[in-house]
């Protein structure tokens, strides 16, 4: 049996493996969040009118962002999401209960858990996705 899982062990070593492009080193940035206006940030994603997203850093399997405004109630499968309120004041639903946000607060967001469904804002929130988002795996809330 030790011989069989040895042989099957060196077989699967040898079979060709999927290339993955290595990630990018991370390079030396500073950016002055409070100095960051509409103009810099990329339009909205037409299915998230809402809010705006700017990509500030991804490092290594994470993905840092500041994000503008509100978003509806959703999931992501895949990722999860961190969220540092900078400005705002109001409600967010985490899991199956509203929570309330202000300047300071720190959410974690594991994945599949329903969040967003603002109440007040518009909030500024510093946002880091790990792994990071696919643009698919956004999933509406009812």
């Amino acid at each position: 049996m030790l011989a069989l899982a040895f042989g099957a062990g060196a077989f699967v070593s040898r079979l060709p493996q999927t290339a993955q492009a290595a990630a990018a080193p991370a390079v030396a940035t500073s950016i002055d969040l409070n100095a960051l206006d509409p103009a810099d940030f990329p339009p909205p994603n037409p299915a998230l009118p809402n809010i705006r997203t700017k990509t500030l850093a991804q490092v290594d399997s994470s993905v840092f962002a500041l994000s503008v405004g509100t978003a509806p109630k959703h999931t992501h499968a895949g990722t999860t999401e961190v969220q540092f309120v900078l400005a705002g004041t109001g409600t967010e639903w985490l899991g199956d209960k509203q929570i309330s946000l202000a300047p300071g607060m720190f959410v974690v967001v594991p994945p599949n858990t329903a969040h967003g469904g603002f109440t007040g804002g518009p909030f500024r929130l510093y946002t880091v996705k790990t792994p990071p988002q696919d643009p698919s795996d956004y999933h509406m809330v009812p």
